[in-house]
Order: structure tokens, then sequence, then C-alpha cells
């Protein structure tokens, strides 16, 4: 079976917006397959994945690994990125009924440490994600330089470094990323996005992956090869998929990664906050942000 990339028009979406959606991908009997299998996953270990296990969960779950490979996720990516492709992270994201849990407005790559921040995002909807769920929010064309990012001490943040862009923003721009199961929304690493709390009667649950091309780098990362040449060798750590679910001989390997990426993550942060303290992120990279 052939699998399109994107359309021109939906590439030219993304260069303008730093967003497209919604981009078909599953078919809703698929993705409804996919959260009744992660609720059988989470029931047998404890109710949850819990965050440790939630990092880069495609290294434990046989069926995220899939996902991640899927040729109908991965052509529209390639479409954007092109031909070499590599996986940097993904993550479960889920958001219960009621809960207060919220995504302060931030950049992905504020703290990726990437060589340049060219990757793209895929956020796969599992579940209904409209406004009232607490979509993903976004402020298209926004993507054109790193912001400066603070610490916001904020437990009900779903962010893992807490952060929140520093500067008070206009929402009045703000448009709603709603997705029906199956449906998947990409965005550019630097976009402006963040989402509000579900106030639903029914879970959101998403599943977001990072993409970056084989040439962009992460200092000391680890990464899954997705496609076309890997990084060259000895640059970044090639991740293998998982033997079985939540596998003795994956859980060993996925500990040892978490541990390299909270590294990774910590140095970035501790280096942007140093660099908006000092004055050394004026807001003003728009060239070097974009590579363009």
């Amino acid at each position: 079976m052939t699998v399109a990339g994107l359309a021109a028009e939906q590439r030219r979406a993304f260069a303008r917006d730093g967003v497209v959606w919604p981009v078909e991908v599953l078919s809703s009997a698929e993705a409804a397959d996919i959260v009744r299998e992660i609720e059988a996953i989470e029931r047998t270990y404890g109710g949850t994945l819990n965050a440790f296990l939630n990092v880069k969960p495609h290294l434990l779950v046989p069926l995220l690994w899939h996902l991640v490979n899927d040729p109908r996720i991965v052509e529209p990516i390639a479409s954007l990125l092109g031909p070499d492709l590599c996986c940097l992270g993904s993550s479960l994201i889920d958001k219960p009924a009621g809960s207060r849990s919220h995504v302060a407005w931030h950049q992905d790559a504020t703290f990726w440490g990437l060589s340049r921040p060219v990757a793209a995002t895929a956020w796969l909807a599992l579940t209904p994600s409209t406004r009232e769920s607490g979509c993903v929010q976004a402020l298209p064309g926004t993507h054109g330089y790193q912001r400066a990012h603070e610490h916001s001490d904020d437990a009900t943040n779903m962010l893992g470094a807490r952060e929140r862009v520093s500067a008070p923003l206009d929402l009045s721009p703000a448009v709603d990323i709603t997705l029906a199961p199956g449906e998947m929304s990409i965005h550019h690493p630097l976009l402006m996005h963040g989402s509000m709390p579900n106030t639903a009667t029914r879970r959101r649950a998403g599943f977001a992956i990072r993409y970056i091309p084989s040439d962009v780098v992460q200092e000391n990362g680890t990464v899954t090869s997705i496609r076309g040449r890997t990084p060259p060798a000895g640059v970044m750590h090639l991740e293998q998929e998982p033997e079985g679910l939540l596998h003795a001989d994956a859980l060993r390997r996925h500990a040892g990664i978490v541990r390299r990426s909270a590294a990774v993550i910590r140095g970035q942060k501790r280096r942007h906050l140093d660099a908006v303290a000092r004055g050394r992120l004026a807001g003003d990279r728009r060239a070097e942000a974009t590579g363009r």
C-alpha cells in the first residue's frame, strides 16, 4: 500500500503557520483499539503508565513502537523534514475527565538542545480532542524564533520541566486544534502552544511523537532510527525495538535512556534560564532559529 505525504497546500500551511491539521492517519476503530490496549496495560501495571515509563514508551510497548514507525504517520512527516528521519521522543498525553491538568504555553524545542531547531511533533488523537476536553491550542505564525521561558513551579502544568513562556501573550489569535480519534496535527518545535484542563466527561488521550531529520543532533541524546540514513556513527546512541511488553531487557535499556534524556533536559534548562537571566535571549533570533 502506498501512503501519501502532505499535499502542497498542507506543506505551505506548515511553513506559514507552524502547524497543520487535521491529517487523517487511523480509522476511529483503530484509535479505539489502541485505547483499549493502553487501558489493558494500565490495569495490569498499576492503573497508569507512570511518568518514568511514559518517557519514550515506544521503547517498552510494541504497539507504540509500531505506531511511531507507521507509514501513515511517517510519510507526512517526511514530506516536511526529508527522507532521513529519527524519533527523538514520544509520550502518551492523558487528561482524565475533570482533571485540572493543563499545558502551559511553550515551545517544544526550548530544552531539547538540538543542533538546529528543525523537527516536527505529530500529535495523534486517540479520543476526541475538543475545546471542552482541553485540545491543543496554538498561536499560528509564532514559530520564527526562540522565546524566553521560565520555571512555572505549577504542579498542574503537565510539561516535564514545568516550563512556560515568560512574556505575557496576546491569546486572541489562538486557534483550537480540534481532532477526531485517528486524526493528527503536526507542529513546528518553535510553535507557541498549550492546552486547558479537560472539562469533558471522558478522558482526552493522545500520543505525541517528536521527529527530527537524521542530521540534526542532540548532544548526548538517543534516538530511534525511523527511515533512511542514520545519524553519523558515535553522534547519538540508537535505540532498539522492545522484545515484548515491558520486557526486562527493554526496561533495563530504557532506564539508562531516561537518565540520559533527563540529563540533557536539565542541562539545557540551566543554559536557557541562565541566558534569560543574563539578557542573552532577546527574542529576535529569527534567522538562526528557523534555519531560513
